[in-house]
C-alpha cells in the first residue's frame, strides 16, 4: 500500500504536468485516444465524484452551519462571476453558438474538487473550500440549468429536464454513495483516499482524451480562440474572487480559497453536460475539455505564488 501512496501522491503533484501531456498527445496523435469512448466521459466523472464523496464527513458539513456567512458568499459569487465572465466574453469574442454553449456552461458549473487540493497547497481555509464546493455542488442541479437557460435561450435550445437528471446522475448519486460508505466503512475509506489522487488524475485524464482526442480537427480550426477565452475566463475568475476577499476584509486564508474556488470549475461536468443537453453542437464539448487542461496548469501556478505570499498562523 506504501507503494501505491507514493505513486499516487506523484500524481497529485504532478497532476497538471501529466493533464499537460496527455492533453498535447491527444491533439497532436489523434489515434493514440481515439480508443476511447466519448460515453465513457460521464462514468469516468461519476468515479472522481465518488473519489470525493469518500472524502467527506459529517462534520465538513457542520461548517456550513458555525460559518454560513462564508458559504453564502462564496457560492453566490460562484454562480454570479463565472457565468456573467463566460457570458460577457462570448459577446466579446462574437463566438458562435456551439462555442457559446459550451463556455457559458464551464460557467455555470459549480466548482471542482481541484479547487480543494490547489486551496491546500496554497495554504488556504482548505475547510472553507471544501463546505463550497460540496454546496455548490449539491445547489448544481438546479441552479446550472436555470442560469444556462436564462443566458443561452435566444442563443441555443437548452435541454433543462436532460441537464437537471445528468448532474443528479453524475454528481449527487456518486457523492451520496461515497458518503454513505465513508462513514460506515471509514477505517477503509482512510486507507482508500490515500491512493484517491491516482485515479481521480487517471479518470480525467481519460476524459481530456477523449474529448480532445474526438474533436482535435476543430480545435485546429478554433482552438487558439477558445483557449484565450478559457484563459481569461480562469484568469479573471481569480481576480474577482481575490479582489472580493479583499474588498471584504476576508484573512488572508479565506481569500486565497475564496479565489481559487471561484477560478477553477468543474470542467469535466461541463463537458459531460455539453453532450447531453447540446447532442447537436459537437464543439460544444472543446470549451470544457481545453478548461480542464488549462486550470489544472494555472491552479498549480496560483499555488505556487499563493504560498509565497505570507500565511497568517
Amino acid at each position: 500500500m506504501n507503494t501505491l501512496e507514493k505513486i499516487s501522491n506523484a500524481f497529485g503533484k504532478y497532476m497538471a504536468l501529466i493533464v499537460l501531456a496527455v492533453a498535447a498527445l491527444a491533439l497532436l496523435v489523434p489515434s493514440s485516444s481515439l480508443w476511447i469512448d466519448t460515453s465513457w466521459i460521464t462514468y469516468l466523472l461519476m468515479v472522481v465524484m465518488f473519489g470525493m464523496g469518500l472524502t467527506m464527513k459529517p462534520k465538513d458539513f457542520a461548517l456550513i452551519f458555525k460559518r454560513p456567512r462564508d458559504i453564502i458568499l462564496g457560492c453566490t459569487a460562484q454562480f454570479i462571476i463565472m457565468p456573467a465572465l463566460a457570458f460577457i466574453l462570448c459577446k466579446v469574442f462574437d463566438l458562435d453558438p456551439a462555442l457559446t454553449a459550451g463556455v457559458v456552461l464551464v460557467g455555470t458549473c459549480p466548482g471542482g474538487t481541484a479547487s480543494n487540493v490547489i486551496t491546500y497547497f496554497s495554504k488556504g481555509d482548505v475547510a472553507l473550500s471544501v463546505s463550497m464546493t460540496s454546496v455548490n455542488t449539491l445547489l448544481a442541479p438546479i441552479v446550472t440549468p436555470a442560469i444556462t437557460y436564462l443566458l443561452l435561450q435566444k442563443t441555443v435550445e437548452v435541454d433543462v429536464v436532460s441537464m437537471f437528471l445528468t448532474i443528479v446522475e453524475v454528481i449527487l448519486i456518486p457523492i451520496a454513495l461515497g458518503f454513505i460508505i465513508n462513514r460506515f466503512f471509514g477505517k477503509f475509506t482512510e486507507k482508500l483516499v490515500a491512493v484517491l489522487p491516482m485515479f481521480s488524475t487517471i479518470a480525467i485524464c481519460l476524459i481530456v482524451a477523449a474529448v480532445v482526442s474526438h474533436n482535435a480537427e476543430k480545435i485546429y480550426t478554433s482552438g487558439a480562440l477558445v483557449l484565450n477565452i478559457v484563459i481569461l475566463h480562469n484568469l479573471l475568475g481569480y481576480l474577482c474572487g481575490f479582489g472580493l476577499g479583499k474588498a471584504l476584509k476576508l484573512s488572508k486564508a479565506k481569500t486565497k480559497a475564496l479565489s481559487i474556488e471561484i477560478g477553477m470549475q468543474n470542467s469535466g461536468l461541463a463537458t459531460t453536460l455539453a453532450g447531453t443537453a447540446f447532442p447537436q453542437l459537437a464543439m460544444a464539448t472543446v470549451p470544457g475539455a481545453l478548461f480542464s487542461v488549462w486550470h489544472n496548469i494555472s491552479g498549480a501556478v496560483l499555488a505556487g505564488i499563493y504560498r509565497k505570499w505570507y500565511t497568517e498562523k
